[in-house]
């Protein structure tokens, strides 16, 4: 019984932070602003999928109303984003939900998280490598296929159908400059976001131009042969499909949590990060916002090319030029999702390897370029691999399931923060002496179900946690995950 609760003691043991007010020192280099992080939120967030998500919702879930749709996916991304923007500014440390599991639930939820973060950035990081090797062989004609397929073909049932080299070598050459720095890479990165954003001007303001607002009130009855058209109108589909729509809009907004990964190289992190994942999330949600609008004006919504939306569009207005403008912010806006999805990993591997829960040596700083040069290696080897022998399709449908386990996690963390006993509680003044695991003025209070409706409902209305409210909302947090 003993060794049963000693075991239990260890699983559920929590990482004490700094006190708020004191980042603490931080081996890593803290040169990252307000736009070096917006800018690294928004390019790993808006890349293929601002330029082919909106034309596929359109026409096969949601017609016009794909706009409602990114409204309703933006407001659940924002609730996701203020929980990691309060988390940002509470616990600033690199690694993202898995520091912040380990503050608030304990060791063994937080390896789990961990390793569930390590894998979701692998996989991410495969799926966009793979991704621009895919575009760029489009605009080829196949060519790096057929080449690829003569030199390495692979028959495996559960790996792709030929070893990628581009892929492969994209992983290795951004894992290679991720290690020389955070500073050159955040410049590159910033230079890259800037002209995924202007080409996403480019096609707003275009797209207006050419808008025809008729589609928005197309007949079905007039286009007999046509298919994916539904009932006609704005909400083709119903609101049933604008909801369907949002639901898969949501993962257009995925990237912008790596911002918290950056918790030790940015200045002022108390204010830098919440900052920059909220201003991240309105741009990005101005941006799919603003795509989606012109490109159900341009054509009508079952017309649209599900494989590529906007540059078919183009083409049917005639406009050429236009459409060869956005193929190259396709592979522009690929290239920012990239940095995006490699620098996070060697963050939560290097955070995981100083509490011990990794190897040592995956923490290990480059003295020079302060940053952890041996995780970011390891990193690009182990992901280039991936990248270079399974199929897109397959990392795809890994990816969606880690990043909703990483968000219920913080989601949860948060409100469990919230009641939890800091040695560095808020509403302490910094004089007052604090015991070992609580600062916060507590009653002991019996568990019982008058006390707990009454602490529930907040009858006393008391205005700071106490032990046992912090016990209830254990107990419903408990309920809620079952």
């Amino acid at each position: 019984m003993v060794q049963q609760h000693m075991v239990w003691k260890v699983l559920t043991r929590r990482k004490h932070v700094q006190a708020e007010g004191n980042e603490g020192e931080s081996k890593l280099n803290r040169v990252l602003g307000l736009w070096d992080l917006t800018a690294l939120g928004v390019g790993s967030t808006l890349g293929a999928g601002v330029y082919v998500l909106a034309g596929q919702i359109a026409k096969e879930q949601a017609g016009p109303s794909v706009m409602i749709s990114l409204a309703i996916a933006a407001l659940a991304s924002l609730l996701a984003g203020i929980c990691y923007a309060e988390f940002g500014a509470r616990v600033p440390k690199a690694g993202s939900a898995y520091v912040y599991s380990y503050v608030c639930i304990g060791e063994f939820v937080a390896f789990v998280i961990g390793w569930n973060l390590i894998l979701e950035y692998v996989i991410g990081t495969a799926s966009v490598c793979r991704g621009i090797s895919l575009y760029l062989d489009t605009l080829l004609n196949n060519t790096l296929k057929e080449t690829f397929v003569e030199i390495a073909p692979m028959h495996v049932s559960f790996l792709g159908s030929y070893f990628d080299f581009l892929a492969f070598g994209l992983v290795i050459v951004f894992g290679v400059a991720l290690a020389f720095g955070v500073e050159t890479s955040a410049l590159a990165n910033n230079f890259v976001t800037c002209v995924n954003i202007f080409i996403l001007g480019f096609v707003i303001i275009a797209g207006a131009i050419k808008a025809d607002f008729s589609n928005w009130t197309v007949d079905a009855a007039a286009h007999p042969n046509a298919t994916h058209i539904g009932s006609g109108g704005f909400f083709p589909y119903g609101f049933a499909g604008t909801l369907k729509g949002a639901a898969t809009c949501f993962f257009g907004f995925v990237g912008f949590d790596c911002i918290a990964t950056t918790g030790e190289e940015v200045r002022e992190p108390r204010k830098n990060i919440p900052r920059s994942i909220l201003l991240s999330l309105l741009i990005i949600f101005l941006c799919y916002f603003g795509v989606s609008t012109v490109l159900t004006l341009m054509l009508p919504y079952f017309q649209q090319d599900i494989n590529a939306p906007l540059p078919y569009a183009f083409e049917y207005v005639g406009w050429p030029v236009a459409m060869w403008i956005v193929t190259i912010g396709g592979l522009v806006g690929l290239l920012a999702s990239l940095f995006g999805a490699l620098f996070p990993l060697p963050r939560v591997m290097y955070s995981m390897a100083q509490d011990g829960l990794l190897f040592r040596f995956l923490g290990k700083i480059s003295p020079r370029f302060q940053v952890p040069v041996t995780g970011s290696v390891v990193a690009a080897l182990f992901t280039s691999v991936i990248a270079g022998i399974f199929d897109l399709s397959q990392l795809v449908s890994l990816l969606s399931i880690g990043t909703l386990l990483a968000y219920s996690v913080v989601a949860i963390s948060i409100t469990i923060l919230r009641y939890m006993e800091y040695s560095e509680a808020e509403s302490q003044h910094s004089t007052q002496t604090a015991s070992e695991t609580t600062a916060l003025t507590s009653t002991e209070l019996r568990f019982t179900w008058g006390s707990a409706c009454t602490q529930l409902f907040n009858v006393h209305k008391a205005g700071q946690p106490r032990q046992l409210s912090a016990r209830i909302v254990g107990v419903l947090t408990c309920l809620f995950c079952k």
